[in-house]
């Protein structure tokens, strides 16, 4: 099994600034893609930005320019810096990642999610 734990969302004012860390553990033999993805009550769960083991990333467009998405490979680690909040980035936002375990075998795991409020 891969398990994912993520850290840093919090409530912040408009124009601020969060990091969020999302750290894989488990039975990982390799992770290809790491991402986030966010999710409002009611609505489907969209894509924030993704990052290949190669450093290629891919943003949403309404976050383009204000979010940054990097990963620590030697940690299985990603993050997801987030400058320029707004209160429409209010989500839980949940960490996926994508790879080959020690049983080569494929997975795909969500991390638990933590919520990011923009509000004055």
């Amino acid at each position: 099994q891969v398990h994912l734990v993520e850290s840093g969302g919090g409530l912040v004012q408009p124009g601020g600034s969060l990091r969020l860390s999302c750290a894989a553990s488990g039975s990982i033999f390799s992770i290809n893609a790491m991402a986030w993805y966010r999710q409002v009550p009611g609505k489907q769960r969209d894509l924030v930005a993704v990052i290949n083991s190669g450093g290629v990333t891919n943003y949403a467009d309404s976050v383009k320019g204000r979010f940054t998405i990097s990963r620590d490979n030697a940690k299985n680690t990603v993050y997801l810096q987030m400058n320029s909040l707004k209160p429409e980035d209010t989500a839980v936002y949940y960490c996926n990642a994508e790879g080959t375990s020690t049983f080569f075998s494929k997975f795909r795991s969500w991390g638990q999610g933590t919520q990011v409020t923009v509000s004055s």
